[in-house]
């Protein structure tokens, strides 16, 4: 549950700790999943009040996190207008979400994707199964390349 890191580090750790992966693997999504729907509750409102406070370290960091979610979801717009066709328009943006956290890049995981659903204020039950769902595939992916699955690229 440490932003940034989330279940991209907690399941390469709990694998090279020789934990079984499966259960990993759900305590990571568990872990990972548990403040998403705060995250898109409350986060925008305590974001905007804290980057009006006069405490600089404060303001700072809400500043800084209002930047980075906005930046998202400028992103998510981009890949939804890239993969949108008439039929699609509705969904698209939640697949764009989905990849925006199932791809495991650094800053792309589901507080970032829940923060950036919510300044679209895209649907809570569609944000939290795409967020869901781009987890389940960003774990799975880390837990291949944690197994070596991929190791056959590298060499």
């Amino acid at each position: 549950m440490v932003p940034l890191i989330e279940l991209r580090g907690a399941v390469p750790i709990g694998v090279g700790l020789g934990l079984p992966e499966w259960l990993t693997l759900i305590i990571a999504v568990l872990g990972n999943m548990l403040p998403v729907p705060f995250i898109y509750k409350f986060s925008r409102r305590f974001l905007e009040w804290g980057a009006q406070k006069k405490w600089k370290p404060l303001r700072q960091f809400c500043k800084w996190c209002l930047k980075k979610g906005e930046k998202a979801g400028h992103k998510l717009l981009d890949k939804k207008n890239k993969r949108d066709t008439k039929k699609e328009t509705r969904i698209g943006i939640y697949v764009a979400l989905f990849l925006f956290v199932g791809i495991p890049l650094p800053g792309t995981g589901a507080w970032t994707g829940t923060l950036a659903a919510s300044f679209l204020n895209l649907d809570f039950k569609k944000t939290v199964a795409a967020v869901m769902c781009g987890v389940l595939l960003a774990g799975l992916i880390m837990l291949a390349i944690s197994l070596g699955l991929f190791s056959f690229i590298f060499h």
